[in-house]
């Protein structure tokens, strides 16, 4: 009876001691010790920036600036940044610092005796509408090492909402002038219209039928806040 006991605390003993091998190695192998972000994401989460992936293609920061709405960067503002901010003047300062007459003042300074990280502090440079905007899409980003929490924001247009209104909240200088498209080629118009004394472009030569190939005359190209540091 006792050697039946002995033999199945044995092999009891022995499976423990294998299952916990095999654990250690399916967590090496799977890395699972190194929790570390999926390299695909199941669905997309709301104002969070993928890795690697940066601000969303489209218009530039300062056509964005142009067309936003202050009254949406107000309500993104508060949604997103309230918690830890606040933006009126003499606002408290909460987990972050208050935030206004943020737009244009030097970086990691000042801000009522508020401790920023020496990722911000020794940042150098001013809070320019393009350095709100990198700092918006990724603060770890911008700075690394912030104490910043908050992942970012992929849509350029809630970025430069929430610009404009701290700007409203103090002031800062004047909004970038977007960038004009550029003018379509007036000899082709021109031409197009039937004006006599337009050139259009130079002759198809023979032969360029049969490429397909048309002349076209040449013309320029366009040219091409939660904010505080927690």
């Amino acid at each position: 009876m006792q050697d039946r006991f002995n033999t199945a605390a044995g092999w009891v003993l022995f499976s423990g001691i294998v299952a916990l091998g095999l654990s250690s190695v399916s967590a090496k192998y799977f890395m699972a010790d190194k929790p570390h972000r999926p390299h695909h994401m199941g669905y997309p989460i709301e104002g969070v920036v993928e890795e690697g992936g940066g601000a969303d293609a489209g218009p530039g920061l300062a056509q964005l600036l142009a067309t936003g709405d202050v009254a949406a960067g107000e309500k993104a503002a508060m949604g997103r940044c309230g918690t830890c901010h606040t933006f009126d003047q003499g606002g408290s300062v909460k987990q972050g610092p208050n935030l206004w007459a943020t737009v244009g003042e030097p970086i990691g300074k000042g801000k009522a005796g508020y401790a920023f990280s020496s990722a911000l502090s020794g940042h150098g440079g001013e809070w320019t509408y393009e350095n709100l905007d990198a700092w918006l899409t990724s603060p770890k980003g911008f700075a690394p090492g912030t104490k910043m929490s908050f992942a970012g924001l992929s849509n350029g247009q809630d970025r430069a909402n929430i610009i404009l209104y701290l700007k409203q909240q103090g002031g800062g200088p004047a909004l970038p002038t977007p960038e004009a498209a550029a003018p379509a080629a007036e000899g082709a118009d021109a031409a197009a219209a039937g004006d006599p004394t337009a050139t259009a472009g130079p002759a198809e030569k023979p032969g360029a039928e049969a490429a397909g190939a048309v002349a076209a005359p040449a013309g320029d190209g366009p040219a091409n806040t939660n904010k505080g540091d927690n």
